[in-house]
Parts: C-alpha cells; structure tokens; sequence
C-alpha cells in the first residue's frame, strides 16, 4: 500500500489514529513531531519542515506542518524506518529562515526538508540548500523566480505566480469590471503575484498602491480606491492586512469586487475584516480543496480540519518518505530520486521539471459566503 493512498484507511481507522497521536506520536520537545525513535524502530533519519508557526503567518504555517504531520504518522505505522520531524520557525521572515537553514543543513538527520513556506524565505536560503545538496519541496513558495536560480535542490507541488496572476486577472475580467486598482504588500510574494495580475489586465488597471506587512491603518489606500472609481481589487499579500483592508474598503463605501490570491486565503482574512465586509471576497489558489476521506485522517490526527496547502504538504512530505523507502536514505540519492519523481498524490500528478517546477498545475477560486470560505472551483 503506497502512502498517497493510505490516508483512505487512517478515514476508517479515525479513532485508533487519534488515539495514537495522543500518545506522543505526533509531537514532543525538540521538533519530533514524527514518532520516536524506539529500539529497532529508528532509522536515524528526519525530514525538517521550515515555516511560519508563530508571527502574522502562523495559520498558514501550522496548516502545513499538520500535513507534514499525517504523512509522517502514516508513513511510521507501515514502515521499519520511523522517520523524525525537526521543525524550523522561521516566521515567514527571510532574517529568520538564514540562520535556521545553517542549523538544518548542519543537522546530518535532515535528508530533505519541506519547504521553505514563503517565497522571501526560500529566495534568503535557497542558495545555502543548493550548495550543501540538501533537497527542498515547498508546498505554497509561489514566486516565478524562484525556479530561475538554477537551485537543482529546489522543488515545489504548486503552480507559481506567472500561473495564477493572469488566472485571477481572467476572473476578475470575467466579472465584467473595466477599472481594476492593483495593492501590493511590498513582501516578495505579494509584490510578485500583483505585478502578474497588473500586467495580465493592462490597461484595465488604473492605479496601484503599495502597503506594508503590519499596518494597520489603510486610509489613504482606501482614499485612492474611491478616488479612482475602481470597479474591483486585486491584493497581493497575506491574510491578516488583507483582511483589515477589505474591512476598512467597505467602511469606506467602496462596494467593488475584492481579489486576493492564496497568501489571503484563510479564516484570519474572514476573521480580520469581519463577515460581513469579507461577504463575497475572491481568494484565488493553485492548491485543491481537500478531499473528504483525507480531511477525515487530517482532523483525527491534528483535530483541527485541513487548510490551505494543507494537502499540498502533505504531497510534499510524501516525496521525501517515498524516496526514503526506496532506499535513497542519503541528501545526494534523495535528490536524484526526487528530481525523478512521477507519482500520483492527492491534490495532483507530482512531477517536476528541471527547474523544480510541477508539471501540473490548476487554479481555483475560494468565494467566501457567510462568514466561510467555501470550496474553490477551477478558474477556467
């Protein structure tokens, strides 16, 4: 039985899954959230997992190592080889990835790590990880210049922003809104994702403003909004300023259509701009709404349901662990079995190509409706 499928039985088996994790197989003191390494059960190797568990970004984060969690568990119940998790907070912050990715790269365990989460954080350490041969594959970094590096150890099971830019540009023309005011929130990822959208729209887009992470105050962006008799809103950030700017959008009168991509797409969004402003906002993503039997295993497990990327981590994690049972238990062979990697998984076929890119790749659109984000469909 392969990993990618055994997520069917943990559905069926939820309670003795739960169970076992209350037992001390998903977490403990020094990032082993994988199992522990017992007598003839250990084969000293781990996977480190590098993202935003605390910070502004910590949902989107958590919502990943849970994924990482539930292949690792799965993994270790069928397997001699009980593999470890060593998790590295970065915080999402660049300054903070470097520093970590020395510690990962030193840790002689740590064969292959997923991530880095973010995309500033994966262009501070992606040089670091190439050089020292250790394999990556983010489940959410979306940046287009991340796979122009020439990093051979770089790998991601998403489309990038050159792929879901003009995909949210398409839904935002399909709308039928002519002015379009394009907001960035000067971060790696939000800056690159709004240009690919401004530059699909052309002369749709009649103004664009650049906020920051952290702020709190959107007056004078709202103020340029109105001025500008924008029709609709694409922003380019992440989830906690997207969500105060829709709120304050809307206190301002503004009753256009609001876009985001997939950094907005969590429940912090809804909870910070308030159900009611957020009725009605566009998330765009390249990752897939869970599958049922997989959100079963997901929540007997971690007791929280899947989020966003949760399922794309796991697709991840599920490529290291396959070449691990397959015998390629160093960073070099880990790395040629990983470049090599044709398998289904449950969010996609996870193939990549020689830049680390996934061969395939679909963009949904998340609508939320009563105060919920509701299942994305496939932008067409």
């Amino acid at each position: 039985m392969t990993k990618t499928t055994t997520w069917r039985v943990l559905a069926a088996a939820a309670a003795t899954t739960l169970l076992l994790s209350a037992c001390g197989t998903t977490g403990g003191d020094g990032g082993d959230a994988g199992g522990s390494a017992d007598a003839g059960g250990s084969c000293d190797l781990a996977i480190g997992y590098m993202g935003a568990l605390t910070g502004d970004a910590a949902n989107l984060g958590t919502n990943m190592l849970n994924g990482v969690k539930l292949a690792v568990d799965e993994h270790n119940k069928e397997s001699d080889c009980k593999v470890e998790i060593v998790q590295f907070d970065s915080q999402g912050l660049p300054d903070v990835a470097t520093p970590l990715a020395a510690e990962a790269i030193n840790n002689e365990k740590v064969v292959g790590l997923v991530g880095p989460s973010f995309s500033g954080e994966t262009d501070a350490t992606g040089a670091a990880f190439a050089e020292a041969g250790l394999v990556t594959v983010s489940p959410s970094a979306t940046n287009p210049k991340l796979s122009t590096n020439g990093w051979d150890t770089f790998h991601r099971v998403l489309g990038n922003d050159s792929v879901q830019g003009p995909q949210a540009a398409a839904y935002i023309t399909g709308t039928g809104a002519e002015k379009v005011f394009v907001v960035d929130d000067a971060s790696d990822y939000g800056k690159g994702i709004a240009e690919n959208v401004a530059a699909t729209l052309g002369d749709a887009v009649v103004e664009t403003d650049t906020i920051q992470q952290k702020q709190t105050d959107f007056g004078p962006t709202v103020t340029k909004v109105l001025a500008a008799d924008a029709d609709a809103l694409f922003f380019g950030g992440y989830y906690a300023e997207g969500g105060l700017l829709m709120k304050q959008l809307r206190a301002g009168g503004w009753e256009g259509t609001f876009v985001s991509g997939d950094g907005s797409l969590d429940a912090g969004f809804v909870e910070a701009a308030g159900a009611d402003a957020a009725e009605g906002a566009v998330l765009t993503c390249p990752c897939a709404p869970s599958p049922e039997d997989f959100t079963a295993a997901f929540k007997a497990l971690n007791g929280v349901d899947p989020g966003t990327y949760s399922a794309e981590a796991y697709d991840a994690t599920n490529v290291l662990l396959d070449g691990i049972d397959a015998g390629s238990t160093d960073r070099a062979k880990l790395l040629e079995f990983v470049n090599a990697y044709d398998e289904e998984g449950i969010t996609k076929q996870v193939k990549f190509d020689e830049t680390g890119e996934v061969a395939e790749v679909v963009v949904y659109a998340y609508t939320v409706k009563d105060g919920k984000i509701q299942p994305g469909e496939p932008i067409e």
